[in-house]
């Protein structure tokens, strides 16, 4: 009866392989094409995207400004700045701008490889499968997004402000290269993706009895434990408001996860339907 729910014939592996094959051409050819819009567009996607952040003009600065000035807390708004970067390697330029376009172009391909992927696997799936998959797809495409967004506007400005201005001495002055911006840049943004995908992560591990919601819950002063110490890692800055900006989230996050995932009776009641 189940069987006779999933809507395709049966395919050889050669056939499997085909039909895999074409996802990944579809998915290339959507990288290649975001790359070169992203490669062409140079000046909107360093000097207006990606350098915004290394002058104290940066929206997140001005939010920080405004704030103390409303609370009479001067230690909010950071101190204008204007980091300089440099460049000594004669090709770093040119690669360094290949790539970030392919970084930006995989992002931005994210959502439409993740539906490729679904399309190569809803045939063999049954109805109820079906509706679980789209979901999980849909929620990882928005929460990655919000993620690099997060990681965009909140993780890497502070980060760079911190890291930027930090001095062991006054003799030493900071000399930021090119490669190291880019480098920073690329993983906080990418990691805060990654790491807002952790509702859907634990939802899955509950559904596959690892882990249960009253787990979550049991050792839940020891999540905000290592949250707190993985925020104060991904941001090292000397004050704590930049700390709880980094760290509100990431405990919203398993909050989140905690109201998503499986509690043993559900898990159990859905392996037996």
């Amino acid at each position: 009866m189940a069987e006779s729910s999933r809507d395709t014939k049966e395919m050889t592996f050669w056939e499997h392989l085909d039909e895999f094959r074409k996802v990944l051409f579809r998915s290339i050819i959507a990288i290649v094409v975001l790359m070169a819009v992203v490669f062409v567009n140079k000046r909107l996607v360093f000097e207006t995207i990606i350098f915004a952040p290394r002058s104290s003009d940066f929206i997140l600065y001005q939010w920080l400004d405004s704030l103390s000035r409303f609370f009479g807390i001067p230690s909010l708004a950071p101190d204008p700045f204007m980091l300089e970067l440099q460049n000594i390697e004669l090709s770093a330029q040119f690669f360094t701008h290949i790539n970030v376009s392919f970084s930006l172009a995989f992002i931005l391909a994210t959502p439409f490889i993740l539906y490729q992927l679904w399309l190569f696997v809803r045939p063999a799936l049954y109805p109820n499968e079906k509706r679980s998959v789209v979901g999980a797809f849909g929620w990882c495409s928005l929460l990655f997004f919000i993620g690099v967004l997060v990681g965009y506007f909140f993780v890497f400005p502070l980060t760079l402000n911190f890291l930027g201005s930090y001095q062991v001495t006054e003799w030493v002055k900071n000399q930021i290269s090119l490669q190291s911006y880019i480098h920073m840049f690329t993983w906080l943004v990418l990691i805060m993706g990654l790491v807002f995908e952790m509702p859907v992560l634990l939802r899955l591990l509950s559904r596959i009895g690892v882990i249960s919601k009253e787990l979550l819950k049991k050792y839940r002063k020891h999540a905000a434990c290592i949250l707190l110490l993985l925020a104060a890692i991904i941001t090292p800055s000397g004050d704590a408001f930049t700390l709880f900006v980094v760290a509100l989230p990431l405990y919203l996050l398993y909050e989140v996860s905690i109201l998503v995932s499986f509690t043993k009776a559900e898990r159990d009641e859905k392996v037996a339907a």
